[in-house]
């Protein structure tokens, strides 16, 4: 008899890896068209705008090459908008997360009441920014109702919006105020996930409570340290309508940031290539700052040790 030949199967081509992985492409595409849409394409746009002098109101668009970046260089005002900027920053970032620590640690006590305190400090981050900002601005005047309730202890407070230090200082606190239980809610939810056996070991070894916070509980919770002060640092360099509804920039340009500035040059000067400019300055800022604190993370973060 003749031998019977064995035909080979081919393996099938859609394979459960293959299906496994066209899933995966499908659930990121949003994704990846959403960032190219709103955030790859506006900034390749932002570049070119700034090789650009764009006069909106004579309909002009004239390519100018590196002209905007050398008066960016020559810019008499930069210096004292970047001042400006990095005083608010530090301060911001400074008191914002040492205040959300403090309260995530006295929150995360067994403590009777702890739930109505959380709600009250993270209420102002759900209240609309503007709102938030203007009644601020009245209780800031000279007549408002922070300067009413020190003259009932007998002490004259100042018109806090109009001198050079108080306005930066008035800043910096109602943005605190009103972003300061996001933080906070992110610490204690770090905080709840100690191992308590940690702390006992510690205390039956005699540590102090201020051992015990530096040698466990910041170790510990110190990538959510590392995740808050990189969004702490981001939202400072991007603030914008506090600086707008509350002080315009002033007195003269003690609260001038480098957003506030950007827009002045842009949308109330009308040099829109200037401005673009002065966006990719920005970029490169925040660019730096977060590569920055995210190489130090070996030294800060202790899971990355």
């Amino acid at each position: 008899m003749p031998a019977r030949s064995t035909a080979v199967a081919r393996p099938a081509w859609w394979t459960t890896r293959r299906r496994d992985q066209a899933a995966g492409y499908l659930f990121v595409t949003p994704q990846l068209i959403g960032t190219a849409l709103f955030v790859l394409v506006p900034l390749g746009l932002v570049g070119w705008y700034s090789l650009h002098e764009w006069n909106v109101l004579a309909g002009t668009f004239e390519f100018t090459g590196t002209d905007n970046y050398r008066q960016l260089a020559a810019d008499p005002g930069l210096p004292g908008v970047l001042r400006a900027t990095v005083l608010f920053s530090v301060g911001l970032v400074l008191v914002n997360l040492s205040l959300a620590l403090l309260l995530a640690v006295l929150l995360n006590q067994k403590l009777r009441g702890t739930v109505v305190f959380r709600t009250l400090f993270f209420s102002p981050v759900v209240v609309s920014l503007v709102a938030w900002t203007i009644v601020w601005r009245f209780l800031l005047q000279d007549n408002g109702g922070v300067n009413g309730v020190l003259d009932t202890v007998g002490a004259d407070g100042p018109n806090w919006l109009r001198g050079e230090a108080t306005a930066m200082i008035s800043v910096i606190v109602v943005q605190v105020v009103k972003n300061v239980g996001l933080n906070m809610v992110l610490f204690l939810a770090a905080l709840q996930g100690v191992p308590g056996e940690l702390y006992e070991a510690a205390r039956v070894d005699g540590a102090s409570r201020w051992t015990r916070f530096r040698r466990i509980t910041v170790p510990l919770i110190s990538p959510t340290i590392l995740l808050t002060s990189i969004i702490t640092v981001v939202g400072s360099l991007q603030v914008f309508a506090q600086i707008a509804v509350l002080t315009q920039g002033g007195p003269g340009n003690s609260t001038t940031v480098l957003v506030y500035y950007l827009y002045q040059q842009a949308f109330q000067f009308h040099h829109f290539g200037y401005g673009a400019t002065l966006s990719v300055l920005l970029f490169g800022i925040v660019l730096a700052l977060t590569v920055v604190q995210w190489q130090m993370r070996r030294r800060w973060v202790f899971h990355e040790q």
